[in-house]
């Protein structure tokens, strides 16, 4: 099997003292990585009493048994971990319960994610880009360790079998662990990696299995010890707290501390470019340090306009099309010979992630170095911010990535390069300012994050489509608004003026139409904006399923089989279709009296995914979810288990944006502060989930944010069926302005 960008031929193992290391041998910025790597395999190395390693690690067994597999990916509650424990695990034969996992240090050339070009966690891409790479590793650990039982024992390789990390010799008799032959396989010289192969898919034990096997971090996030950046408490630390502008592209006029000076236990108060530094000794002295703080804004550039005036932009601007994303046929012919004339318009606010853990960090600067520990997210981007700001070589910075609690897109920092700084950018100012030798802890409140901090673009859609002899013939689309890769490190993906996220989802549609366009128009905003859970495709797979539906309406056809019928191109998207038309044993969208079933389809990360939910109108006119059945095709399922556990949720983050999540401003302030106003679903609101995972032999997809896609749209139609328009999924429960027109 490949292994994009990794050079098998000059793989080694390393020596370590007693245990084995299986990694990457690279010439420039292995010594980097190989340091770094025994600092954070520290923990696992230490009860095993071996010195730490030297090399770029990616497994390391240690001569207790124990197997550590160093994640390159960041665990935000995905499961992650436990996938890269599982892809290592099936191909060494090892035994479950000895197996490990933490973070791999930032070492952009070793531990780069092999899809983004960069280390760091996102696009549903863990697993898929990580697939043949981890299994590779375990495999070759398991071939080293063969070699030395067999030298040991005398006896030839190919008579050698290993079940659950237990290396057997049948003939003879002879069995032992891992750890017996740990330090003999550190010792041999790299296998001939072209005699490596990997375990056919009849053959796995794991790969694939719903076996019972319990995520690597359940353990410690169940009895409290699962240690996240909140829960960082450095000896002699500062915690400081910022008060950033409250419109946004603010500037500091100037401040009166003296009444935050005088509040028990903070230390100092300093300008810096993100605002206004609060320095103190606990996290609740900074914040009411920060409450008592005096400051003038300079406002002349900032963001003032309200959130319908910004979509007035838009709509103006959606009115003539945009930069080409893709195009078939003529359409503008097509409505000129129509029988009918259908057009709806939708419009999806700025949101907020509201990860349950709000954002924290850690980081100290000696002056010459600097060591920074938090849940972070895109390791190659946060170190590049690191590094500028400090002006140090990469060598110098150090990342210690822990767990963090949720993301959903937050924690991609695209801070100093981007339009606003966020948490790298914070940490090193505030580090900066106060001056080197002293561990500095920033602490956002969740006011801060919902108030002051990044968010999903705002983005309009504005759907045209002609209807001939009772046929869909045409179909555009114009989208318009904000892009967060514009000014960021993410500018490369523009490309003839077209942001490649806003449109995903709406360039290349399941459905053949043989008049096709879409096309946006990126406008600029002072607000800062990031990627969502899903990114393009949480507005994209919204708004072309419900337009879809409508379409499906005014023709006459059942919500399944028409959509089937235009499917003619897309055998996976028709597959996941059948499949969840099957289990909600589909006979047309009626349910029991006063319920509705709706139908969503989307592509997204290489995964495909069909939802129908079963809705009724609820207590205060809220649309009340029953039931929502899910069929995923994410290729080779790797834990099936860790993948309906993603569905679910993001369906349930999917319902509490569809319904509830709005972020509005009024006069450039953001009007929602906290769970109060920016309301997520309540646990007695999550409906039934069934999730049907369709098998496949292709490779692995993303999974992580699959849920969302299809879940409003899928909402959406079922209520109009009870005699709501699509569009008000939004307008009673969240935000005005959204209006579909017929």
């Amino acid at each position: 099997m490949k292994n994009p960008d990794v050079q098998l031929s000059r793989r080694r193992f390393i020596i370590g003292a007693g245990a084995l290391v299986v990694g990457t041998w690279l010439p420039f910025g292995g010594a980097r990585a190989s340091a770094l790597a025994a600092n954070n395999a520290a923990p696992a190395a230490a009860k095993a009493g071996t010195e730490l390693f030297t090399a770029n690690a990616f497994v390391q067994v240690g001569t207790d048994g124990i197997v550590t597999v160093l994640s390159k990916h960041t665990e935000v509650g995905q499961g992650v971990y436990t996938g890269m424990a599982t892809l290592v695990a099936e191909e060494l034969d090892a035994n479950w319960s000895n197996v490990r996992v933490i973070a791999a240090p930032v070492d952009t050339a070793v531990y780069k994610n092999l899809k983004l070009g960069m280390q760091g966690t996102g696009g549903s891409s863990s697993v898929a880009n990580a697939y043949d790479q981890m299994r590779q590793m375990g495999a070759i650990a398991r071939a080293l360790l063969v070699q030395a039982a067999a030298e040991t024992w005398k006896v030839p390789e190919n008579e050698i079998t290993v079940q659950n990390g237990i290396i057997h010799h049948v003939a003879s008799g002879q069995s032992g662990g891992f750890g017996q032959f740990a330090t003999r396989a550190s010792q041999l010289p790299s296998p001939d990696t072209a005699k490596i192969t990997l375990k056919n898919a009849q053959d796995f034990k794991l790969i694939g299995k719903v076996s019972g096997l319990h995520r690597v971090d359940s353990v410690s996030k169940t009895n409290g010890t699962a240690f996240f950046s909140q829960d960082i408490h450095e000896q002699d630390m500062v915690t400081v707290m910022l008060k950033k502008p409250p419109r946004f592209g603010g500037r500091l006029q100037s401040f009166d501390a003296s009444a935050t000076l005088q509040v028990p236990d903070v230390i100092a108060v300093k300008p810096t470019s993100s605002g206004v530094a609060v320095y103190a000794r606990n996290t609740w002295a900074a914040m009411r340090g920060r409450e008592k703080l005096q400051v003038v804004w300079d406002e002349s550039n900032a963001e003032k306009r309200s959130t319908e005036e910004i979509f007035t932009e838009f709509r103006e601007k959606a009115k003539s099309p945009g930069a080409v994303a893709a195009t078939r046929g003529n359409p503008d012919d097509a409505f000129k010979h129509a029988d009918k004339i259908i057009e709806a318009e939708y419009t999806f606010p700025y949101l907020a992630h509201a990860p349950m853990e709000p954002l924290a960090g850690y980081l100290f600067w000696d002056g010459e170095s600097v060591h920074a520990k938090y849940g972070c997210q895109i390791q190659s981007i946060d170190q590049n911010q690191f590094c500028k700001y400090f002006q140090l070589p990469p060598e110098k910075v150090h990342i210690e990535t822990i767990l963090a609690g949720g993301s959903f897109g937050r924690r991609i920092d695209l801070g100093i390069e981007g339009t606003r700084p966020d948490l790298a950018a914070d940490m090193a100012v505030v580090a900066k300012a106060y001056g080197p030798g002293t561990g500095i802890k920033v602490v956002y409140a969740r006011e801060d994050d919902i108030r002051n901090g990044w968010y999903r673009p705002m983005i309009l859609h504005r759907f045209r489509a002609a209807i001939k002899d009772n046929k869909i013939v045409a179909w555009t689309n114009t989208v318009a608004g904000h892009s967060f890769a514009e000014g960021s490190v993410f500018a490369a993906m523009i490309k003839n003026g077209i942001d490649g996220t806003m449109v995903e989802g709406a360039k290349e549609l399941p459905y053949t139409f043989e008049n096709f366009r879409c096309d946006a128009h990126i406008l600029p905003g002072q607000v800062p904006t990031t990627s969502l859970r899903s990114v393009g495709s949480t507005h994209t797979g919204h708004a072309v399923e419900s337009f879809i539906d409508q379409l499906l309406h005014e023709t006459g056809q059942d919500p399944v089989e028409g959509r089937l019928a235009l499917m003619g191109d897309a055998p996976r998207e028709a597959g996941v279709l059948r499949a969840v038309a099957e289990a909600a044993q589909w006979k047309g969208p009626a349910s029991t009296p006063g319920r509705m079933r709706g139908v969503g389809v989307a592509k997204a990360f290489g995964t495909r995914v069909a939802q129908i939910a079963e809705v009724s109108i609820g207590e205060a006119g809220i649309p009340r979810v029953h039931k929502v059945w899910c069929a995923v095709d994410c290729g080779i399922a790797v834990n099936p288990d860790v993948i309906k556990a993603q569905i679910e949720g993001g369906i349930g983050y999917g319902l509490s944006i569809a319904l509830f999540g709005n972020i509005s401003m009024k006069d450039g302030i953001i009007e929602q502060s906290n769970f109060n106003n920016y309301r997520p679903l309540r646990i007695n609101e999550m409906p039934e989930v069934e999730v049907i995972i369709v098998p496949s032999s292709e490779p692995p997809s993303g999974v992580g944010e699959l849920g969302l896609p299809t879940i409003a749209p899928a909402v959406g139609n079922a209520l109009a069926l009870l005699g709501r328009p699509r569009s008000s999924l939004s307008l009673p429960f969240h935000r005005p302005g959204t209006s579909e027109t017929v």
